[in-house]
């Protein structure tokens, strides 16, 4: 399974990088001659404890309802469990279709950012993930038609607190400030922040807790830039928030549009790491270091 989510990613990569690589929200750009053949690794300690949820229109408590008794039902069932191993396991990856909006019709709009391995990414004009598996089994649930909305990831809980969207499903960490917008579903997986360095980088090996990665991130200054994912808890982590408990590092945030382009940017040497997801973290880096 994880060879079919290096290919995928590996597409989108081929035909992304040589325009993106390096690009970000803050125009950084360069590389050297070398990184074609860096490649990257996640070190394996957590250093957060998260839930993910769904956010749900506050105006719509029914729907709320119905989300979180259908987290119950596909988790009692083992449907969860199902979807699940078709990314983590040896299953096969079931693309979804997205319906054109239609207010005319009765439709689930589902706010989400496709940039998110393994839970929401793109597979030609389709939708693939373990969110958006989730999301075609729900509206299926609640005789809907299926629509989402691809938009950036700082964007999505935004969209639904304007009513524009029915319910926010993109690998969503439960935080107080995203409430602000969205009312969260029962929790439906334990996630964590992984920390992504160049495979030659040697500053981390000796770690054995989250307190020893810590440490040495505590060290880090202005100088050190570390890549995240525009708006994600990666960013938080890194910049700090109260909301979430992270007192902040030195080092520079420099934030992407996605985490791939994060790592690529780091192999270019122009961050030297990476912090976001863990799930994503083995995703992006498989598929990038299958590139090189």
């Amino acid at each position: 399974m994880k060879k079919f989510l290096a290919v995928c990613l590996c597409a989108a990569l081929a035909a992304g990088t040589l325009a993106a690589c390096g690009s970000n929200d803050g125009g950084a750009s360069g590389g050297n001659s070398g990184s074609a053949k860096r490649t990257a690794k996640v070190i394996d300690i957590d250093l957060t404890d998260e839930e993910y949820a769904f956010g749900v229109d506050k105006s719509q408590p029914e729907l709320l309802e119905q989300v979180n008794s259908f987290i119950a039902k596909i988790q009692e069932d083992g449907t969860l469990d199902e979807i699940f191993d078709r990314y983590f396991g040896d299953g096969e990856p079931q693309p979804v279709e997205s319906a054109a909006l239609d207010t005319s019709k009765d439709q689930l709009v589902v706010a989400t950012n496709a940039a998110f391995e393994p839970f929401e990414y793109m597979e030609g004009e389709n939708y693939v993930g373990i969110d958006m598996e989730i999301a075609a089994l729900l509206a299926e649930e609640l005789g809907q038609e299926l629509v989402i909305q691809n938009m950036d990831f700082d964007a999505v809980c935004l969209s639904v607190g304007q009513q524009m969207c029915d319910i926010a499903m993109a690998g969503l960490t439960v935080n107080p400030e995203r409430e602000e917008y969205v009312t969260f579903s029962d929790t439906y997986y334990q996630a964590s922040q992984r920390l992504i360095v160049p495979s030659d980088d040697t500053t981390f090996d000796d770690c054995k807790t989250k307190e020893d990665v810590e440490a040495k991130l505590a060290e880090l200054t202005s100088d050190t830039k570390i890549g995240v994912q525009q708006g994600t808890t990666g960013n938080s982590y890194v910049e700090g928030d109260e909301s979430f408990g992270f007192p902040g590092l030195n080092a520079t945030c420099q934030t992407y549009k996605s985490g791939s382009l994060a790592v690529q940017d780091m192999l270019n040497n122009n961050v030297q790491y990476v912090i976001i997801d863990a799930a994503p973290a083995e995703a992006i880096t498989e598929a990038i270091n299958a590139l090189q």
